[in-house]
């Protein structure tokens, strides 16, 4: 069954915990710059947005890879980086629409969300559960009531400003 990270922004208290844990994870040092959760703030509001690979189903990035790096897992569904072909010209990083692909300076390469395999450690130690890990058919299911929720609450609204 394949899953997919879904993020609730409004859940985020900015603590970045995410971060740390998914660098100490990949690559044994807690350096954010090295995560592949980018939490971002939206200063003139206070919002926090942790941005993180949407897993495209026609990802940009594996499209425009000129030799076939980046490929789809099969058993997970989640796309991954062979640093064996990787050759490290980033035009990965310029066709992600999210800004979900990073390039490392140190390590000279690129990196994205791998979904920790199957098991996100930042799904794991997000206390506010901002970032849960859900089947991907169920993200409509709740999209769906979601929407009908907020279409019902605005004709309520509607209706009291009538009377």
């Amino acid at each position: 069954m394949e899953r997919i990270l879904k993020v609730e922004y409004q859940k985020c208290t900015g603590c970045r915990l995410c971060e740390l844990v998914c660098s100490v994870t990949h690559d044994g040092i807690s350096n954010p710059s090295r995560s592949r959760v980018k939490v971002v703030k939206w200063e003139a509001i206070g919002t926090y947005v942790p941005m993180i690979c949407q897993q495209c189903e026609n990802a940009p990035c594996e499209a425009i890879c000129p030799v076939g790096a980046i490929k789809r897992d099969e058993e997970d569904g989640f796309l991954n980086v062979d640093y064996n072909m990787c050759i490290g010209c980033r035009s990965c990083v310029s066709a992600c629409p999210f800004g979900a692909m990073n390039y490392n300076k140190t390590d000279r390469r690129v990196f994205k969300c791998d979904l920790c395999g199957g098991k996100p450690q930042c799904v794991m130690f997000c206390e506010e559960k901002a970032i849960d890990f859900i089947p991907a058919e169920t993200s409509s299911d709740q999209k769906k009531k979601e929407a009908a929720a907020r279409f019902y609450t605005s004709q309520q609204h509607q209706v009291e400003v009538r009377k």
